[in-house]
C-alpha cells in the first residue's frame, strides 16, 4: 500500500505544478500579458518624455525670448522697471 501512495502523491504534485504552469501566476499567458503591459507602459513613457522635452524647450524659448525683448526695450527704449533708477552715463567724444 505504501509503495502505491508515494508515486500517487508525486503524480498529484506534478499535476499541481503543471496546472500552475498553464493557469496560475507565472503561467505562459500571464507572463505574455505582463510583457504586453510593460511594452505599452514603455511606449506611454516615451510619449510623456517627448512631451516634457517639448514643453521644456518652449519654456526655455519663452524665457530667452523675454530676456531678449527686455534687453532691447532697456537699451533702445529706455525701459525702467518699477522701483528702479535709470542712470545714463555718456562718455565724451574725442
Amino acid at each position: 500500500m505504501t509503495q502505491r501512495i508515494v508515486p500517487l502523491v508525486l503524480l498529484l504534485l506534478l499535476a499541481g505544478v503543471h496546472a500552475q504552469l498553464w493557469t496560475g501566476r507565472g503561467s505562459i499567458a500571464h507572463v505574455q500579458e505582463m510583457r504586453d503591459k510593460i511594452a505599452a507602459q514603455n511606449a506611454a513613457n516615451k510619449e510623456a518624455r517627448e512631451a516634457n522635452e517639448r514643453l521644456a524647450s518652449e519654456v526655455h524659448d519663452l524665457r530667452e525670448g523675454l530676456d531678449m525683448v527686455e534687453e532691447k526695450a532697456r537699451s533702445e527704449l529706455g525701459m525702467v522697471k518699477p522701483n528702479e533708477i535709470y542712470v545714463q552715463i555718456t562718455s565724451p567724444r574725442r
